[in-house]
């Protein structure tokens, strides 16, 4: 995962990095110990912020396993809460690109 690779260099910048999904909490804790990350994972609930963001992938149907899935993407945030970048693409096979994610955030 790119943003192990790269956390420390947001966390260079004093921006805390946070990823969140729709996968249960026991899988994301498996993820966090097989993966050694050490940023905060957290557990997208009944799809809220998926659905509140405007980012549910609509190639799935509610009855398929992949329901929930988002569009991948990156919010950079102000210490306020306030969204000051966004990155986003329609294929779950592309991934923003980070240099660009990374330049943002040092903008902020």
């Amino acid at each position: 995962m790119q943003l192990i690779e790269i956390s420390d260099q947001f966390e260079a910048m004093d921006i805390t990095v946070v990823a969140m999904t729709y996968d249960s909490v026991e899988m994301l804790k498996t993820v966090e110990e097989d993966q050694g990350i050490e940023f905060t994972l957290l557990h997208d609930e009944g799809i809220t912020h998926v659905n509140a963001l405007g980012i549910l992938n609509e190639d799935y149907e509610p009855d398929s396993r992949a329901y929930g899935v988002p569009h991948p993407g990156i919010f950079l945030l102000s210490p306020d809460g306030v969204i000051r970048f966004k990155f986003a693409e329609e294929s779950y096979r592309i991934r923003p690109d980070f240099a660009d994610v990374l330049e943002a955030a040092a903008r902020l």
